[in-house]
């Protein structure tokens, strides 16, 4: 017995989704491509079969990413335009020299490398020790390894916030740090078609605890940025983090390399990390 296979998206359909998902009219698109209204209506309806440089061009306008861009370009017929290197690959050992200086140089203050599905690629020795007293299960392995390019199945920072067993039970103000967090990743899934962000932001929010979808689009802001605050012996340390992209990054892993750094909050919490920084420890344990 046979049966019918489920039709892979053409490239019309898909680009109106990203187009619909920017907010931009056909006639906006037209001015900031340069493709008529007309064309671009026919490409849209499958009326018309784009050429490889107008998707190039049309996801350009959309700020598609590289990942999604090849995504287009097979759904059209062609060939992927943008390469996908492993970090492990040997043409990336001067990325991961710089990437590694870059966690190292921010101490002694927490800073990890992640990719796009949220995994941690690399933490230097604060955030590393911030983290490692999560269980072996939402850890997904033994405890991080500092400033080394951890191997694969990696730990997933959406897991470790939600999970039972996770960072959930360091961290003083957990739910209010989660809701920020799932938050931005809902915006992000929003804006691509990668089945395994979605089955890990789905995973996340599974975990007992954790607020429903409702909560968070109904989650208010109480202030003006939202710290993450975690217990240690030196009392409450809390901090504001930045999240840094590769500037001119032409790989789809480098592109989708995520650098978040931690900075204290208050003076106090800078007194209290130089000070374990000083003792020996690397971080708050």
């Amino acid at each position: 017995m046979s049966y019918p296979t489920r039709a892979e998206p053409t490239v019309g359909p898909l680009l109106a989704q990203w187009r619909r998902a920017r907010r931009m009219s056909q006639m906006e698109l037209s001015g900031e491509s340069g493709v008529s209204t007309r064309h671009l209506s026919f490409v849209e309806s499958g009326r018309a079969r784009p050429s490889r440089e107008l998707v190039l061009r049309l996801s350009a306008a959309l700020a598609v990413p590289r990942r999604e861009r090849n995504t287009l370009l097979l759904a059209a017929g062609f060939a992927p335009a943008f390469r996908e290197t492993p970090l492990e690959a040997p043409e990336m050992a001067e990325v991961l020299r710089a990437i590694t200086m870059i966690l190292a140089h921010h101490a002694p203050f927490p800073a990890v490398a992640l990719d796009s599905r949220w995994d941690v690629l690399m933490a230097n020795p604060a955030y590393a020790a911030s983290v490692n007293g999560c269980g072996p299960d939402a850890l997904g392995g033994p405890p991080i390894a500092p400033l080394v390019l951890l191997p694969r199945p990696r730990p997933n920072l959406l897991r470790m916030l939600c999970h039972p067993d996770g960072i959930r039970h360091h961290l003083d103000n957990w739910a209010e740090a989660t809701l920020a967090v799932l938050g931005r990743a809902r915006r992000e899934i929003a804006r691509d078609s990668d089945p395994v962000r979605r089955a890990r932001f789905e995973e996340a929010l599974a975990y007992p605890g954790v607020p429903p979808l409702p909560e968070l689009d109904a989650a208010g802001v109480s202030e003006l940025i939202v710290p993450v605050v975690l217990r240690s012996p030196a009392g409450p340390l809390r901090f504001v983090s930045t999240i840094a992209t590769l500037g001119t990054a032409q790989d789809i892993t480098l592109q989708d390399l995520r650098i978040e750094t931690f900075h204290p909050a208050d003076a106090a919490t800078d007194r209290a990390m130089r000070g374990l920084a000083a003792a020996g420890p690397a971080g708050p344990q």
